[in-house]
């Protein structure tokens, strides 16, 4: 093989990254994701807790989704700005602010270019968002380059091993993923240290727990399929049989970590709350 025809081949083995952020956006864009995300937002709550947050500071969310953190940064009096690349779930954002009377800027951005200067914010933060980027490490210095000297990067982030780190295995199953890296790497102290630890001063992790409460393992197969777009994608993407197959691998997963014994569903999740001390 000659040197041009590896480089070739060594190129064509790479994930085509631009191809894959527009399958996320059109997944993330489908669907309604503001009805899962409000569930989410006592990680939102807590979040802003460990970071200490201090009122007058500014505050960047990235992939904000509907808002959570940015709803609670603003309740904590701080000037947040909050983004993300679906501007449905900006709207959905914007009205859940103006509901409760908080101001706060909205603005599409992507997160692995999100368009502010240098050290414009006192703290970064996303929840559940930023480690769906498709490029990592491009993202990761994007929330690094836009955080002040001294300020904070607040992550919450699933774990490989909790429960929608499972549900993403058995998603891959089915639809194996495109050459991307596991968004459930950010939930791996390893990889955070990888990413982050050149900028840091230091680099808090602790284990938390989610947990999913709904009427019953049936209705949240039901909400996720229907609200929650890599899953509706996922059911859309398969015929009847594997659909039904994906449906019944679900089932079994939710059952083998289901703690409520009433009909109900109650599933810890686990997920990384990280706070890095930016050098």
């Amino acid at each position: 093989m000659t040197p041009s025809h590896a480089i070739q081949n060594a190129q064509a083995d790479q994930p085509d990254l631009g191809a894959l952020k527009l399958r996320q956006h059109a997944a993330w864009s489908s669907g309604d994701y503001a009805v899962v995300g409000t569930t989410l937002q006592i990680v939102g709550e807590q979040l802003c807790e460990a970071l200490d947050l201090r009122s007058g500071q500014k505050v960047l969310d990235v992939a904000a989704g509907n808002g959570n953190v940015t709803l609670a940064a603003a309740r904590r009096w701080c000037d947040v700005v909050s983004t993300d690349y679906v501007p449905s779930l900006l709207e959905r954002g914007r009205l859940r602010a103006a509901a409760e009377g908080l101001s706060v800027e909205f603005k599409e951005a992507d997160a692995e270019a999100l368009g502010f200067a240098d050290a414009s914010f006192d703290v970064v933060v996303s929840t559940f968002g930023v480690m769906f980027a498709p490029d990592h490490d491009k993202a990761a210095a994007e929330l690094v380059r836009v955080c002040k000297s001294g300020g904070k990067i607040g992550l919450a982030n699933w774990t490989p091993e909790g429960f929608i780190g499972q549900l993403f295995k058995v998603l891959g199953k089915y639809l194996p993923p495109a050459g991307s890296k596991s968004p459930s790497l950010w939930g791996s102290k390893a990889r955070i240290t990888e990413m982050f630890g050149a900028a840091a001063l230091s680099i808090e992790c602790e284990p938390r727990v989610f947990a999913f409460r709904y009427r019953s393992p049936e209705h949240f197969i039901e909400v996720f399929r229907t609200y929650y777009g890599p899953t509706l994608k996922a059911f859309a993407a398969l015929d009847e049989a594997n659909q039904q197959g994906l449906k019944a691998d679900l089932l079994a997963l939710i059952k083998r970590m289901n703690r409520a014994e009433d009909g109900t569903m109650v599933v810890p999740s686990e997920y990384f709350e990280i706070v890095i001390a930016k050098r």
